[in-house]
């Protein structure tokens, strides 16, 4: 606190032009080095970015200037890197989701906690003034007590446009674990922690074909799940419906949708950090647009470490390692609910991440707008 928070990029995939645009604005964040298996990828980013070094990963974690590492890889390697930062001394912020599986994922916090570092994690998309607005007028009773919500995210599928899909249609994959941290995290950002889930999911094709890039028309084959349904008890009583396929083609209604006694929210995108938050009040004649009321403002991929870097010692961050935790046990159960037909207790909780105020991080100044 008081001075930025010296950060090192594992990973440097297509993902990291969001980090990077953002970081350049972001006064509690100073990037000093990256790495990638493939160096060139790593001497591309340092080679754009003023006073970055490229590093092997090995130099990466031993580098004394490197206070946090963002963890990039892919799903299958969060849990090795951030294990292998936090027994180097580092805070860990890795992108979603936290581990491939909650064994994982606890072997992760439990590291951290020994060794007295921040874990964080995304999404922070919760953290935008999107979720925040809606937050804020459940918390200020607009909708009185809520009682349930919808969550719905439909694509015909990410090889349309990916080169590389192959990871969305293997275990590990699939919409409900690429897709389902943003509308999870948000759920339990609004509504509180899940406390059981009932599940089920089918797929409609064995195979599916690239649609560009160098690969274009090669087909990669489906071995997991590609429409899953869920319903999540959160412990408030509030019950949610989820929703994620890669078979279905297009939704019309809101992302997300929460109902309570007085009124209904429609929610923008969580995947997107910012969009209108409309209230249809009990006895309204129609949808009103709220103001935008909470949240950073015109934020991006990155600021939940720039909120991580404000968090005092010995607090959660906001999007920190228990909410990723936590999702990430919702998601699994919900898929273990799927193949089992019977209902899931969730072991893991993790308290609503405290609110954010209307703010606006400049590289100039944080300042709290009124």
């Amino acid at each position: 606190m008081g001075k930025p928070l010296n950060v090192g990029i594992i990973g440097c995939g297509k993902i990291v032009e969001q980090y990077l645009a953002n970081f350049r604005r972001l006064d509690e964040v100073s990037l000093v080095a990256v790495a990638d298996l493939d160096p060139a990828r790593a001497q591309a980013v340092a080679d754009d970015y003023e006073g970055v070094r490229a590093l092997t990963v090995e130099e990466l974690l031993a580098a004394d200037d490197v206070e946090l590492v963002l963890n990039l890889t892919l799903p299958a390697a969060h849990a090795d890197v951030a294990l292998k930062a936090i027994a180097a001394g580092k805070h860990v912020y890795g992108e979603k989701p936290l581990a491939a599986t909650t064994a994982e994922a606890r072997e992760v916090l439990d590291a951290a906690k020994a060794a007295g570092v921040q874990v964080g994690c995304a999404p922070d998309t919760v953290l935008g003034t999107g979720i925040q607005t809606a937050r804020k007028a459940i918390d200020d009773g607009l909708i009185g007590r809520p009682i349930s919500a919808t969550a719905t995210m439909v694509t015909p599928g990410h090889e349309r446009w990916h080169p590389n899909p192959d990871f969305y249609y293997q275990p590990g994959g699939g919409p409900l674990l690429d897709m389902g941290p943003y509308y999870v995290s948000a759920l339990v950002t609004l509504l509180g922690p899940v406390v059981s889930v009932m599940g089920a999911a089918s797929h409609t094709r064995l195979e599916r074909t690239i649609g560009s890039g160098p690969r274009e028309g090669e087909t990669v084959p489906v071995t997991t799940d590609t429409h899953v349904t869920g319903v999540l008890v959160h412990a408030s009583g509030a019950l949610s419906t989820l929703v994620m396929s890669f078979d279905a083609v297009k939704t019309k209604s809101p992302n997300v949708e929460i109902h309570g006694e007085r009124g209904s929210l429609a929610v923008p995108d969580p995947n997107h950090f910012d969009g209108d938050v409309q209230l249809f009040a009990l006895g309204a004649d129609d949808w009103q647009t709220l103001p935008v009321s909470a949240g950073y403002v015109d934020s991006g991929r990155g600021f939940g470490i720039a909120d991580l870097a404000a968090t005092p010692p010995g607090s959660e961050p906001r999007a920190g390692g228990q909410l990723a935790y936590h999702a990430l046990e919702v998601m699994e159960s919900v898929l273990a609910s799927a193949k089992s037909g019977s209902m899931v207790q969730i072991q893991s909780t993790a308290a609503r991440p405290e609110a954010v105020e209307l703010t606006t991080l400049t590289a100039q100044v944080a300042e709290v707008s009124s």
